[in-house]
């Protein structure tokens, strides 16, 4: 993660906002940058403008292999993060495909614009097959990859204040201890070696990268990445349980708000 990465999440996020308008819909501000990614330059429904977001940051880091190296750093742990955009915007409207990244992954992810070559890349063939490399997405739920939303913006945003020239970082403390907090609260769920225990490693590490650039190193507490890993069968089923009926109140408390293809 770097200043460039976040500034372009913090510019889909000011041109597509993260919460929906009074009609309970998507809806772009500006749509110069994202429209393009539309068929005909007009995103019809709502899950048009989600994929349109999406291609436009797999363009902007990993569109050929200047983007890849200058960008993206070649560090597809990129794609954690606009997994979680992703997921978050899906997950503002209450669907019909059982909270699951498996319909957006068929719908769009299975088909021509993300299985285009990378220009000068050899090491990841299309933009499909480095979230592959990274993450098994028809198996991820979209509530559970959501609640990194809020972390990610607060790293985002402590990368953007951060002064590249004398390395304060005082005006962060207030954000980094809240992002150390929900750290905390995320890590709490966490299962070693899942998708889940992958993004909070990425989210963990660039945290610890924009701590290590500060002078002033106590403006940043640390943070416990120790995870609950001795979990027996009977212990693992009882937590499976419980958040499949958290996951079933919760779709029965919210008014079908679906999102059309």
């Amino acid at each position: 993660m770097d200043k460039n990465l976040c500034s372009n999440f913090l510019l889909v996020k000011t041109n597509f906002p993260d919460q929906l308008d009074s009609d309970g819909k998507y809806y772009f501000k500006n749509d110069d940058h994202l429209k393009k990614y539309c068929d005909n330059e007009n995103c019809g429904s709502d899950l048009e403008k989600v994929n349109a977001g999406c291609l436009y940051f797999f363009k902007e880091f990993f569109g050929d292999s200047s983007v890849f190296e200058s960008v993206a750093n070649s560090n597809i742990d990129i794609v954690d993060y606009i997994i979680i955009w992703l997921s978050y915007m899906l997950n503002l409207k209450e669907n019909d495909y059982n909270n699951s990244l498996n319909h957006f992954y068929t719908t769009y992810i299975n088909n021509e614009k993300y299985k285009n070559p990378i220009d000068g890349v050899e090491a990841y063939s299309n933009y499909k097959n480095i979230i592959e490399k990274k993450h098994d997405l028809t198996k991820m739920n979209i509530k559970d990859i959501s609640k990194f939303y809020d972390s990610f913006i607060l790293l985002c945003e402590m990368y953007t204040a951060f002064n590249d020239d004398n390395k304060n970082c005082t005006n962060c403390s207030e954000k980094a201890n809240k992002f150390v907090e929900k750290y905390k609260e995320l890590n709490s769920n966490n299962n070693k070696g899942s998708s889940y225990d992958k993004i909070l490693s990425t989210l963990s590490t660039d945290y610890d990268n924009l701590k290590n650039k500060c002078s002033n190193i106590a403006s940043f507490p640390k943070i416990n990445t120790s995870t609950n890993t001795e979990k027996g069968p009977e212990k693992a089923s009882v937590q499976n349980s419980a958040q499949t009926s958290e996951v079933t109140s919760l779709s029965s408390s919210i008014g079908n708000k679906l999102i059309p293809v």
